[in-house]
């Protein structure tokens, strides 16, 4: 069985682009970003250059206006463009615009697809997942979801509190999870956010900082929504969650990937450049083991990313690829970028070198999107129902 990991000419030729753009149009914005916060002007700003440079949403389809490129070419683009935590944001391939635009093209009706996706795809309007809840309600347990859709004449009501709903703050519209007993399941909605009965009651404060519309908390106060605002069918949700959630898990690994190889390679500028006790840090032992510890996890992360992806392009559905695949390297990259912070010394854990940037922003990767435990558990029931069934 032969393994060709040659890419092709036009994803050579895009990633080349997206590295000259991320290093000479996105990164001179950074510290800026930083100090003053992400905002939709610069989201606007940095989206006209990227569609300029012809290197807008390499993960979209051509007839939405993107690169049209295949799952496993894209994980190549978004890496190069998750090297800045600006990137994936002037690309219009970052989270959670980036999944919801996945699912739409999947599920929307045409109807659907024009007043939300064509915008969406276009940059023009941003949106929201609404699917986490406050305890006891729905997190890692999407199945505890408290948050209802009732049936009314003519459309729906929804009722319930979300939390830590991001890019919320500034949103048109958000893609609403709630339990719908009278469907027999979970219901996905799509609510404007100029609906009277969407209401942002708070942010709650994290430890990232460049997610565009913060993490909100966010009140359904009977909401009504008319029967069009279904996505897909009713009582149908948990099992489209999986058309988002699975290749969201891994365009994560693709851009959080990128920042992981961004950190270190400013930390290994560093260690080459930074003489101590007579000797670049670089040339010390134990310096060495963590600048090759980081060498081996990069190449470990991309190539089982690269091995998922391919089969996501090929048309593999199992989530349980993408559940390993999001274990290994959401621990990796956090493990890459915490020994670059480690190299880097004080200036590490400041957002001068980024490095302390990435490092913040980067450790709720091994949370949202399923925690690391939870997949875990998943992997090991599944792996204990093929051993029962083998014996």
């Amino acid at each position: 069985m032969p393994f060709d990991f040659s890419l092709p000419v036009r994803v050579t030729d895009w990633r080349d682009r997206i590295a000259r753009f991320v290093d000479d149009v996105v990164i001179p914005r950074e510290q800026d970003a930083f100090a003053a916060g992400v905002d939709d002007a610069l989201r606007k700003e940095l989206q006209q250059e990227a569609k300029a440079a012809g290197l807008w949403a390499p993960q979209l389809p051509a007839d939405l206006g993107g690169g049209g490129f295949a799952f496993d070419e894209a994980a190549v683009l978004l890496e190069e463009a998750g090297r800045s935590l600006l990137g994936p944001l002037a690309l219009n391939c970052s989270a959670p615009d980036e999944g919801n635009m996945h699912m739409l093209h999947m599920l929307a009706t045409p109807a659907q697809r024009e007043r939300y996706l064509l915008p969406l795809a276009a940059g023009d309007i941003r949106s929201c997942f609404a699917m986490t809840e406050p305890p006891p309600g729905a997190g890692s347990d999407p199945a505890a979801l408290r948050t209802t859709a009732t049936r009314t004449s003519g459309g729906w009501v929804i009722a319930g509190d979300k939390h830590l709903i991001s890019g919320a703050q500034g949103a048109a519209f958000a893609i609403v999870m709630a339990a719908s007993p009278q469907a027999g399941g979970a219901t996905m909605l799509l609510v404007d956010a100029g609906n009277p009965g969407f209401v942002i009651t708070g942010h709650a404060r994290t430890i990232d900082a460049v997610s565009l519309g913060g993490h909100c908390r966010v009140r359904f106060d009977s909401a009504f929504v008319p029967d069009d605002a279904v996505l897909g069918a009713p009582g149908e949700g948990l099992r489209y969650a999986q058309v988002r959630l699975a290749p969201a898990r891994l365009t994560h690994c693709m851009r959080w990937l990128g920042a992981a190889r961004r950190a270190h390679e400013i930390a290994l500028a560093r260690s080459v450049s930074r003489s101590v006790f007579g000797a670049p840090l670089a040339e010390h032992g134990m310096a060495q083991q963590m600048i090759a510890d980081n060498e081996i996890e990069l190449a470990a992360a991309r190539a089982l990313l690269w091995q998922v992806a391919w089969q996501v392009a090929q048309g593999d559905k199992s989530t349980e690829a993408s559940s390993r695949a999001k274990v290994f390297i959401s621990e990796a990259v956090s493990r890459v970028v915490d020994r670059s912070v480690q190299l880097c010394g004080g200036l590490g854990t400041s957002e001068e070198l980024v490095v302390g940037r990435i490092y913040a922003d980067v450790r709720a990767f091994r949370i949202y999107d399923g925690a690391s435990e939870v997949h875990r558990m998943s992997i090991a029931r599944r792996a204990a129902r093929r051993a029962r069934a083998d014996g």
